[in-house]
């Protein structure tokens, strides 16, 4: 392994700096850790450049991610939404290069498919999960839901009136709903992993896991 790759090891390429690839690349150097942006649109890559190091260039272009060091990433992020065939080229670039894990954004279920085919490992639907995530907290008392695998969900949310007032144990959540919570933010005070003992109040914040449609019914009860 070549001292450059040796020291990009930890750095992340997002390539593509609209809205889901700025915020990708935003938070990532917030974190401390090291960005390299690539946005072929000159007025997105001035307006990054001050947060992170930014390269105009075209993805589409094998030879402009040669030359930028793009083998030596580990893990990139392809944020190219506006067009399927940029972020076709793009990621079957990266592929080619023997970029090892490669995150790409899809627009579609199609786009997705074709990205999977071409060697994507992670497709991420953003528009799709945040209409998802919002209908499940426009349904219910949820306050944030993040789906996993399976049909597994983690949320945090109030309450139920039937458990503030009453020990995890007293309540027989996991009998009576099917659901676990496994932990409790009460006001001021610390985040406390839930036991059978722990009481819920009025104004406490659970976070619940279990199957997606027992917690939708579990979060719609008043």
């Amino acid at each position: 392994m070549s001292r450059k790759s040796q020291d990009r090891l930890g750095a992340v390429l997002v390539i593509g700096l609209g809205r889901f690839g700025s915020a990708v690349a935003f938070t990532l150097a917030e974190q401390g850790r090291e960005v390299l942006a690539v946005e072929k649109d000159p007025h997105l890559a001035a307006q990054w450049s001050h947060r992170f190091t930014v390269i105009e260039a075209d993805s589409t272009s094998k030879e402009a991610l040669e030359q930028l060091g793009a083998k030596d990433f580990n893990v990139a992020v392809v944020g190219i939404g506006s067009s399927l065939e940029a972020s076709v080229l793009t990621t079957a670039n990266l592929v080619e290069m023997g970029v090892s894990e490669i995150w790409a954004k899809a627009t579609s279920r199609d786009h997705g498919r074709i990205l999977e085919k071409i060697g994507a490992n992670r497709r991420v639907y953003p528009e799709f999960d945040a209409g998802r995530r919002v209908a499940h907290m426009v349904a219910g008392r949820m306050i944030d839901y993040i789906e996993m695998e399976d049909n597994f969900t983690i949320v945090k949310m109030r309450p139920p009136h039937d458990l503030r007032g009453f020990t995890i144990g007293e309540s027989k959540v996991r009998e009576r709903y099917g659901v676990n919570i496994i932990g409790v933010k009460s006001p001021h005070e610390p985040f406390e992993y839930a036991t059978a003992e722990t009481r819920i109040g009025e104004d406490d914040i659970i976070i619940v896991s279990g199957n997606v449609e027992l917690l939708d019914e579990f979060a719609a009860r008043r």
